[in-house]
């Protein structure tokens, strides 16, 4: 009886070695789940593909015993799409964390998925500030920033340069209205003048009326709570109505590279903004950007840079805790200093938001553009301390009341 157990036992061994094998190389799998074919893809699809891939290139390919790949997915800013991708990329592809996430509804989808799977999700291009409020989660970051940096950021640096009357032109839908109540907020706790405001519909072709009211306002800073065509409209309407030979400039809450090259530097120009990251800020940004323009023929915009940071950070706390387990992973990146390319001591918090410096930027005048990409010069460095409110002020479930 003891012969034939010891012989099923070893027919079960050889049996189950092929299986064992596999599991021992399986890849650890990162989803890149993004915009690949919507009005978003230029901003992120592709190029946050390429941005994931190059932080495994450049960690070696490997980690902890495990080959590591990278896939894609268009998620067509749909969030029941989204939300079926995350579950079929944890249920049965093997990922263990996707990045990146644009468009605020399907990154909340997306979070609600992690949660319930208890997987990790690193939001780049997410920016509803619920993902690290009411709707945080332990097992998600905010990586890049969120609506509340962006307006903190941009409103604060503001006032602080003698920017202190303001009106604005927001969208009539929840990102406009979010924005300008934050900012006028703001405004008045920095002792700042909120002398009006106006709603634009989305995709209003004429901005005339709106800029018009502005104009009359004597405002010295134009709040532009919009985003994409609308936001464009605005400045370039703003240029033709003379806004800027005024003496008014516009604050962009909201604004990437790509809006500045598609308007071009004789509309946009005065224009102040935050962003997170730019190509031109040192020799470790135009070092990446140069190899990131290699690759897909454009320089890097403050999402992929984020999602190379991010992407990073995990290999880096996967290779710390040995392996893949979220909990373990989640904490050694908490405890972990940020310190790359996008971030220096940059620090993940317990509400999920990745704290770190943020910079005022004003776009160039087409003098003094040296090329095609060269359109921002700094005007501040915004702190850690300036740009996000307190954790106090969270209302992360998560935290301790």
């Amino acid at each position: 009886m003891t012969t034939r157990l010891w012989v099923c036992f070893g027919l079960f061994l050889t049996a189950m070695l092929p299986s064992l094998a596999a599991a021992q190389n399986a890849p650890l799998r990162i989803g890149v789940l993004t915009d690949m074919s919507g009005s978003f893809a230029t901003i992120v699809g592709e190029n946050s593909v390429t941005a994931a891939r190059m932080a495994v290139e450049d960690f070696g390919g490997t980690v902890a015993g495990q080959r590591v790949e990278v896939l894609a997915g268009d998620h067509q800013n749909k969030p029941d799409i989204a939300a079926g991708i995350a579950r079929r990329w944890y249920d049965a592809e093997q990922v263990e964390v996707i990045v990146d996430v644009p468009v605020s509804s399907v990154a909340l989808a997306v979070q609600a998925v992690s949660r319930e799977k208890k997987k990790l999700v690193l939001i780049s291009s997410g920016l509803t500030d619920r993902l690290s409020n009411e709707d945080c989660s332990p097992y998600s970051a905010q990586w890049m920033l969120d609506t509340n940096v962006l307006a903190r950021g941009t409103v604060k640096s503001i006032l602080e340069s003698g920017g202190d009357s303001w009106f604005f032109i927001s969208a009539d839908y929840a990102f406009g209205q979010s924005m300008e109540k934050i900012s006028r907020d703001l405004i008045a706790a920095g002792g700042g003048k909120f002398l009006g405001s106006v709603r634009n519909p989305l995709n209003t072709p004429d901005m005339s009326s709106f800029l018009l009211q502005a104009q009359a306002s004597k405002a010295k800073i134009i709040g532009v709570a919009n985003a994409g065509q609308d936001f464009r409209n605005i400045v370039i309407g703003a240029a033709d109505f003379g806004l800027l030979a005024g003496g008014q400039k516009l604050a962009g809450l909201i604004v990437y590279d790509s809006d500045i090259i598609s308007l071009g530097l004789d509309k946009a120009r005065g224009l102040l903004m935050t962003t997170a990251f730019y190509w031109d800020l040192d020799d470790e940004t135009r070092a990446f950007a140069k190899r990131f323009f290699e690759r897909r023929g454009t320089m890097p915009n403050m999402i992929q840079a984020s999602i190379y940071s991010s992407v990073t950070h995990y290999l880096k706390a996967v290779k710390a805790t040995g392996g893949t387990d979220p909990e373990k992973v989640m904490a050694s990146m908490r405890a972990t200093p940020i310190n790359d390319l996008f971030a220096k001591n940059g620090k993940l918090r317990p509400d999920g938001l990745m704290e770190h410096e943020n910079f005022l930027m004003e776009v160039k005048a087409p003098a003094e553009s040296k090329s095609k990409w060269d359109i921002l010069k700094l005007v501040r460095r915004i702190s850690p301390e300036t740009g996000y409110a307190r954790l106090s002020e969270s209302k992360c479930p998560l935290l301790p009341k």
